[in-house]
């Protein structure tokens, strides 16, 4: 049964605000015919999502640009790729980090590590109160200062626990007094907000700074949960450290979940601030590579120690050629 609109007097449609509409210029792509093709898996033909002319600039970096378009729309893969890079990012704020895990890896490679949490005691509470981050639990404090007085490793020397009767591998550093002073160096690595990252890239990085820190005392390496930055300065001040090294899992983007921050603080204690830190960010494969990012931390370890000083004070920069670094230490 056909049920008419009614008209009006005039014998137009009862709604005299309806727009006319007509089809001869309407620029809608047509419905396929009959007779087009339909591909089996029914996806629409090719000629349905137009190219951006720019999209050759998407060769030179993982800028979301130049995606094209299917009408008013995002093409489907294109929309089906922004939906899992933020499933892959959420994934590595929220994934814990198996600690266990990374430990027997560092183990493998001659590491000595022990693992501390921070006073954020679940990831929501880490997520709500960044300070809680910043400072360690009390009981694992308690038990790093024990530790402290444990011996240090120098790179290439194996772990902690070796016996070396080299005198070049003595635990303590000493200042002008010949009083012991502790270490040159504490690694921290903290699962931060991308534990992929740490997961992911933390191992390598660390394998390829060692031997670029030969000559320095190392404590036992550190790997800490729920951790932010500024953690790392309470954990070196407790090993008894000239530098804190704070490797990190940094905040995930849409175009990298798998990120590392290296953070390096001279004569570290708790309540530096950032501008007492010098930051190398973007650590991954598809950006600072980790053999470049290796380098530029033991540069920028090496200037820290001889000038004793770092973040916005050091004026170094580790891309460059090597500066000076037994430059006289400021007075």
């Amino acid at each position: 049964m056909n049920i008419d609109a009614p008209e009006n007097e005039s014998g137009g449609s009862a709604v005299p605000d309806s727009p006319a509409v007509n089809l001869a210029q309407d620029t809608m792509p047509a419905a396929p015919s009959s007779t087009q093709s339909i591909p089996a898996s029914g996806a629409l033909p090719s000629t349905t999502v137009r190219a951006d002319s720019w999209r050759t600039l998407r060769q030179t970096g993982g800028a979301r640009i130049a995606l094209g378009r299917a009408g008013a729309s995002l093409p489907t893969a294109a929309l089906l790729a922004f939906d899992l890079a933020h499933a892959q990012a959420r994934d590595a704020v929220h994934v814990p980090l198996d600690v266990e895990a990374l430990m027997s890896r560092l183990r493998e490679d001659d590491w000595s590590v022990q693992s501390v949490r921070s006073r954020a005691a679940e990831r929501s509470a880490y997520l709500a109160r960044p300070d809680w981050g910043r400072r360690l639990a009390l009981d694992d404090a308690a038990r790093l200062r024990a530790a402290s007085a444990s011996t240090s490793t120098r790179p290439g020397a194996g772990t902690a626990t070796d016996t070396d009767t080299d005198t070049d591998t003595d635990t303590d550093t000493t200042d002008s007094a010949g009083t012991a002073t502790g270490v040159d160096i504490a690694i921290m690595i903290g699962d931060g907000l991308s534990s992929t990252a740490v997961d992911a890239h933390a191992p390598a990085l660390l394998h390829a700074l060692r031997p670029l820190l030969v000559g320095f005392t190392l404590a036992p390496l550190v790997i800490a949960q729920q951790a932010r930055v500024a953690l790392a300065d309470e954990v070196a001040e407790l090993c008894r450290a000239q530098l804190a090294i704070c490797i990190i899992g940094e905040r995930p983007g849409l175009s990298a979940a798998d990120s590392l921050g290296a953070y390096l603080t001279y004569a570290p204690k708790v309540g530096r601030n950032d501008g007492e830190r010098n930051c190398i960010s973007n650590i991954r494969p598809g950006g600072l590579s980790l053999d470049q990012a290796a380098h530029q931390i033991a540069a920028l370890a090496r200037a820290a120690l001889s000038r004793r000083v770092s973040g916005v004070a050091l004026r170094f920069d580790p891309t460059r050629d090597a500066i000076a670094e037994a430059r006289p230490a400021p007075s």
